[in-house]
């Protein structure tokens, strides 16, 4: 790595999380990077939910040196990488016009990422004779995402996992979004009655998935109490150094000329069976500026549950609650019930929408809609017209989101 000086920067980008113990676990993999390479200016910044945010950690960072490397913490290259990091790039380079800014590869497909995923499960199950794996699944488990492009990729890491290891099964399932669940894994590898049956939870940090994991875990062994289910660590539980090893490789590889973010898989531009509208850049751009702006997704996603016909978020943080947007609430759900409507609405209160001192502010999706300044008296006028009649309250309206 001698060919990074003090001139350049690096600059780690995570997810971002409510949970401070995963917060807390992404500044000790930093701080290990850190520690590695004390000569080396460092940075991190999250796409959401913490600060710094990432256009900010990227203007703190370019201000300091001529050269800024992004790198991903994400296992995979999904929307966040494909959109929200190069968006916030491309704002940054007209920003600071003398700064060099260099996109790092997303942890993705490696057999050493692989074979980090078997030691923790060893770590777990300690060594297996042959015999004993013979008669273990292992339940490889993903984060799950709306980009197909990361689930095959997670599914060829399954495969590199498997391959070699002597188990009775290692069968891919993902947390959320993509399927199958881990519930719906678990009970397909039950019948099969192995003696023990090993959630391997593929996910960098900790987090409210990991706490949802064991707990499902946890009602699957009380179901199945003649079954040994287990869950082993993560990837960051056990030592940061294989990840800042990885890093390292992944930093060596742009710094030798750059790896192109793979596009054979794009949904935004390549045709893919059933998602052949997403194809185009303006689809992507949208949705990056819609997920950065309301914390939501434009992208369909498939739900166990109805689809909603509209969600109507309604913030509830001091100044708005301050000026009514409680009892606002409480009227837009009567009045929604009133009506007798059989339309699939939700109405949700929210943290803080960014519009403080000119709420209470109201937002429906899928319509893209902003009110600001709306009552408790405003409420059966929005429901009428809005939830039900397709209508816009024209003097409430403060911005459309299209």
């Amino acid at each position: 790595m001698s060919s990074l000086r003090n001139e350049h920067g690096i600059l780690f980008i995570g997810h971002g999380s409510r949970d401070p113990q995963a917060i807390a676990e992404v500044h000790r993999f930093v701080d290990a990077y850190r520690e590695a390479h004390p000569e080396r200016r460092v940075g991190l910044g999250f796409v959401e939910l913490t600060a710094p945010a990432l256009p900010e950690a990227l203007d703190a960072l370019a201000s300091e040196v001529k050269e800024v490397l992004v790198v991903p913490l994400f296992l995979f290259t999904a929307k966040h990488v494909k959109n929200d990091i190069p968006l916030a790039l491309a704002t940054a380079r007209e920003k600071h016009p003398g700064v060099r800014f260099l996109a790092v590869k997303a942890f993705g497909v490696h057999p050493d990422l692989a074979q980090l995923a078997f030691e923790r499960t060893g770590a777990r199950t300690g060594p297996l004779s042959p015999q004993e794996a013979a008669r273990t699944v292992v339940v490889m488990l993903g984060r799950g995402s709306s980009d197909p492009d990361a689930n095959g990729d997670f599914y060829k890491l399954t495969r590199l996992y498997a391959e070699g290891r002597g188990f009775a099964q290692v069968q891919p399932a993902f947390v959320g979004i993509a399927k199958p669940s881990l519930e719906e894994a678990l009970e397909w590898v039950a019948r099969a009655r192995p003696e023990r049956i090993l959630v391997m939870p593929y996910l960098l940090f900790t987090g409210v998935l990991l706490q949802k994991i064991h707990a499902q875990v946890a009602l699957f062994a009380e179901r199945y109490p003649w079954l040994r289910a287990e869950v082993a660590p993560h990837l960051a539980d056990g030592g940061m150094a294989p990840l800042v090893q990885h890093v390292d490789r992944r930093i060596e590889e742009a710094l030798a000329g750059g790896v192109p973010l793979p596009c054979d898989g794009c949904q935004y531009r390549v045709p893919l069976a059933g998602l052949q509208k997403n194809v185009g850049g303006l689809k992507a751009l949208l949705w990056s500026i819609r997920h950065r702006e309301t914390h939501t997704q434009a992208a369909p996603h498939p739900h166990a549950h109805r689809a909603l016909e509209k969600h109507v978020l309604v913030c509830g943080n001091a100044d708005c609650a301050d000026r009514g947007s409680v009892a606002l609430i409480e009227a837009l759900r009567r009045k929604l019930k009133e009506t007798g409507t059989g339309r699939t609405v939700r109405i949700t209160r929210t943290a803080c929408m960014g519009r403080c001192g000119e709420g209470p502010t109201v937002a429906v999706y899928p319509d893209g809609i902003w009110y600001r300044g709306v009552t408790e008296a405003d409420a059966r006028e929005l429901v009428e017209e809005h939830l039900v009649g397709d209508r816009l309250v024209s003097r409430l309206v403060d911005n459309i989101m299209q």
